[in-house]
């Protein structure tokens, strides 16, 4: 996966500190979707709730969703978005809140029946966190397990009650500092466990919440499961055994030995005798605790049982996995009924009334009939079959092709998803990315912007590729994954900056052709727009203050730890925002980043209310939209030599060397030709340290700078024949189009310095 905001050295370090990252995710223009597989379930009834019945999803697009149900339709009212990772579990406790954990690391406190408000993060976990339990009438209590073997027991009305500010925390609120309407939560203190990153701690917890930890696991954990009044609670994972707690102590009771691979899902009972398991061995188990034994195996699947539900007596199983089956399975008498099947590897169930809820590696959920309130009828139909007790018997019976009918062929509701993008090519322009999704839908998407510029349809992913290509070469400044089944843009400093073009080749009116403009800065000032534009209202100070929220003593003694910081001073106090970096606001990407507090968070950039400052964004980020200030960057320029061809009765006099900037078109060296050879005598001249002015150095000068502004009209108004001039490499004709930095890429392709030949091209 991608850590979002990198860790960071300790002041006394040596070694460079790597820069926090800032990451966008591009959204579907309808962001009432998912766009990636459905990792966890929730159900919330009208019992329990405002008079409706509420579907929670969440996903590896790192959101979760809240539905609200009737007879034949779901409808999306509210997204939850905080989580900077893929979601994988949900529960709801208490009176109505949501409870989530993330491959983040952290766990999440949502009100359920809010918009979307995040109450709490919960920082205990220092890796993955991939499953939940919470405990029916002890409604408080929920179980956390992850990678690593850590489960942790939090009581969730003491882990989010406000406590004093004073101590240095890992619980922290919703947008790390700013709630919903801008108001500052208190923060709860919990102990810190990251010592990778830079906060600061504070070795007096006492006044903190500590979950009870629950010690034991060698290995990851993936799932868990507690009974109604939270004293027991059952673990397993990759250790291939069931392990029982006592969930008020975090102690040890037992452990249950049987399964031969990867415990994928548990369940209780009410009561807390019986367990029951599914595993990576395809088979389901059922065990009693107090006589700590295996009761009954039942072989149903013909691979890994990801997922177990159960009706309310605990009579009857449903059970799915990555065979894409879902099962009903009578624990007494061993009958079992193939209730359906799909096209993707079922990762969690939901039983509502009647039906169930599906969630799979696909971004849609599905609702099947499964007759929860009476499973007998199911039987009834035929079709069943007795499950086997040793795991090779299914598979045999299956390569014998007896395999069983389903009972049901389609499913009577279905929550459709935004298909997830499973392949990307950056293109050589450095502006646009080739998309396939999971569909087969190849779109271009024109990340600047956020926007799909091409949708193409179902066409080669490759051929596609092919055909846009380009030959010019633009400096890597962005990064992109698709973990989250979305683009994610990745900025990183100073490497964002690196890629410049001139505003004629961006189609930017009014700004004149000549001056580069630098994609990376651009792209942040179009992403931060919104959160500028709400600071200068809060503040009432222009969006640009030289410094206001850099001023601070922490950012000023980075900035020294850097040999030089550029000033772009071409455009001062140039806030405005040009098209091609003017985002969309209908479906408006997401940041992902991380200040020097609080860790990372995630938010829409229409969300950004101007309050957050250095403590939530990386300081280069305010550093460049702030105060025009860029890091020190790689060489921007390319150096080479420009010869005449062999036989050439042009010669114009040069002194050793030249350099200009990578961008630079081969026309503007076509016209320092012309300008060399039909003047007597040379322009004004340039600076000999790189910077950009007409013309070319004086003689003293040995390493020469054409720059951009190079005869801008070529001639005095007396020439009245303008020589026809080509310019050659590697005894090819180049385009006058081309930059020095395509040539040495696609033509030069050598590591010296390039060489570039002239001659007159000669009157047909």
């Amino acid at each position: 996966m991608h850590r979002v905001g990198s860790a960071s050295n300790g002041n006394n370090s040596t070694r460079p500190r790597k820069e926090k990252r800032l990451t966008y995710v591009l959204n579907d223009s309808d962001d009432t979707k998912h766009c990636a597989g459905i990792n966890c379930l929730a159900l919330l009834t009208s019992e329990a709730s405002d008079g409706s019945d509420y579907l929670f999803t969440g996903s590896r697009d790192g959101r979760l969703k809240r539905w609200v149900l009737s007879v034949d339709r779901a409808t999306c009212s509210a997204t939850f978005e905080s989580h900077v990772d893929w979601v994988n579990d949900a529960v709801l406790v208490g009176d109505s809140t949501l409870v989530s954990c993330s491959s983040d690391t952290t766990l999440k406190t949502w009100n359920a029946l809010s918009l979307g408000t995040c109450t709490r993060t919960l920082r205990q976990h220092s890796d993955y966190v991939t499953c939940l339990a919470a405990a029916g009438k002890n409604s408080n209590i929920v179980a956390s397990g992850g990678l690593g073997g850590e489960v942790f027991v939090w009581d969730i009305e003491a882990a989010t009650t406000p406590v004093s500010k004073s101590n240095d925390s890992t619980v922290d609120e919703s947008s790390n500092g700013i709630n919903g309407s801008g108001n500052s939560l208190p923060l709860t203190s919990l102990r810190t466990i990251n010592s990778s990153t830079n906060m600061s701690m504070n070795t007096n917890q006492t006044q903190g919440y500590i979950p009870i930890a629950a010690k034991g696991h060698k290995d990851s954990v993936y799932a868990l499961a507690t009974n109604e009044s939270g004293t027991i609670l059952v673990s397993g994972g990759t250790e291939k055994v069931v392990r029982v707690w006592d969930a008020r102590t975090g102690s040890k009771t037992l452990k249950l030995k049987g399964h031969t691979d990867n415990i994928r899902a548990l369940l209780l009972d009410s009561t807390g005798r019986y367990c029951l398991s599914g595993s990576s061995d395809s088979m389901i188990r059922l065990w009693d605790i107090g006589q700590q034994r295996c009761v009954h195996s039942y072989a149903v699947h013909t691979d890994s049982v990801w997922a177990l539900a159960s009706t309310p007596t605990f009579s009857h199983v449903y059970s799915g996995g990555r065979d894409f089956s879902l099962y009903l399975t009578d624990l007494q008498t061993r009958e079992s009924s193939l209730l359906c099947t799909g096209e993707h590897p079922i990762l969690q169930l939901a039983l509502h009334g009647d039906n169930m809820w599906v969630a799979s590696t696909d971004s849609s959920v599905h609702r099947w009939p499964t007759e929860g309130c009476n499973p007998e009828k199911i039987f009834q139909r035929g079709n069943s079959f007795l499950a086997g007790n040793l795991s090779f018997s299914r598979a045999r019976v299956s390569l014998e092709g007896s395999t069983p009918v389903p009972v049901y062929k389609e499913p009577t509701l279905t929550i459709l998803g935004t298909p997830a993008i499973v392949q990307h090519g950056v293109l050589n322009n450095k502006r646009h990315v080739l998309t396939k999704d999971a569909s087969g839908s190849v779109k271009l998407w024109e990340i600047t912007k956020g926007v799909v510029i091409e949708d193409y349809g179902k066409v080669s992913f490759e051929e596609k590729k092919e055909e846009l290509f380009e030959m010019v070469s633009i400096p890597a400044w962005f990064t992109v994954d698709t973990r989250l089944g979305s683009l994610s843009v990745h900025l990183d400093t100073p490497q964002c900056f690196s890629a410049e073009m001139y505003s004629a080749d961006l189609n930017i009116v009014g700004k004149p052709e000549d001056d580069k403009v630098n994609l990376g800065r651009e792209t942040l000032k179009g992403l931060l727009a919104h959160w500028l534009r709400k600071r200068k209202q809060r503040t009432g100070s222009p969006a640009s203050a030289n410094g206001e929220l850099l001023s601070g003593k922490d950012i000023a003694s980075r900035s020294l730890t850097h040999s030089r910081i550029e000033v772009d001073g071409s455009s001062e106090n140039d806030t405005m925002v040009y098209p091609p970096f003017e985002f969309s606001v209908t479906s408006p990407p997401s940041i992902i980043t991380e200040g020097s507090h609080g860790g990372p968070w995630r938010k829409k950039i229409t969300d950004l209310d101007g309050t957050k400052d250095e403590k939530d964004f990386p300081w280069w980020c305010l550093d460049c939209v702030l105060n025009n200030r860029l890091p020190p960057r790689e060489n921007t320029k390319c150096s080479f030599y420009l010869q005449p061809c062999e036989g050439s009765s042009v010669q114009i006099v040069t002194q050793g060397k030249l350099s200009a900037p990578r961008i630079l078109r081969i026309h503007k060296v076509i016209n320092y030709v012309i300008e060399k050879m039909v003047l007597d005598k040379p322009l004004d001249s340039l600076n000999a340290d790189g910077s950009f002015a007409p013309g070319v150095t004086g003689s003293q000068s040995q390493h020469q700078t054409v720059g951009d502004g190079s005869f801008r009209s070529g001639f005095k108004p007396w020439q009245k024949l303008r020589p026809s001039i080509e310019i050659l490499c590697s005894n090819q004709v180049l385009s006058p189009e081309m930059s020095l930095a395509t040539v040495r890429a696609y033509i030069w392709k050598k590591t010296e310095d390039l060489v570039l030949n002239y001659r007159l091209v000669q009157s047909r």
